[in-house]
């Protein structure tokens, strides 16, 4: 049985919840979501005590899995429309910058010409300091989306681990290795 899976989701009032063959949906105060699910996942929502619970057809292992899955997915899309999902993001590097212009993110961070990057739509990135070190947070309803547009940010200049220059989450350490002046050793 699968220990994620049994938890209960507590549905506050401000949240709509339409459970639909192998969706749901989920309206809240921040925005809208859709999740799709694997057809042996079933959702059982008891409008008095506002509680949702997942349960598969049959216990197997892969269901199992699918069951854990399912279950933090309706969570996280329960989550996601109450309060909403962030990552702040740093841009370490001299001249480095970053500035939202209309629907793309622009990053000067060491190249000939600025990176535009789409910002996807239901995502929202706020500039909260624009160079050295630039600092901005791409907020949204979407966990997954949210993470895969800050890990394609992080992508366009990963950080070089000798002087720290490049684009990091907030609050990642980066290991930085010694030069070469101190890797030898003076005999």
């Amino acid at each position: 049985m699968s220990r994620i899976g049994r938890l209960l989701i507590a549905i506050p009032k401000t949240v709509e919840l339409k459970i639909e063959e192998g969706t749901l949906k989920v309206k809240g105060p921040l925005g809208e979501l859709l999740q799709k699910f694997h057809p042996s996942v079933k959702f059982e929502f008891d409008q008095s005590s506002r509680l949702l619970q997942v349960n598969v057809a049959e216990e197997e292992p892969k269901r199992e899995a699918l069951w854990g899955l399912s279950r933090t997915l309706a969570f996280n899309a329960v989550e996601g429309v109450v309060k909403g999902f962030s990552k702040e993001m740093e841009i370490h590097g001299l001249g480095y910058s970053a500035k939202v212009q209309g629907k793309d993110l622009v990053l000067s961070v060491g190249y000939m010409n600025p990176v535009h990057l789409t910002i996807p739509q239901g995502i929202k990135v706020e500039i909260t300091q624009p160079t050295n070190p630039a600092r901005f947070i791409i907020k949204g309803v979407d966990k997954q989306l949210v993470g895969q547009f800050a890990a394609t940010v992080r992508s366009v200049r990963k950080v070089e681990p000798y002087k720290g220059k490049g684009i990091r989450y907030k609050d990642e350490v980066i290991r930085k290795k010694a030069g070469k002046a101190f890797a030898g050793g003076a005999t």
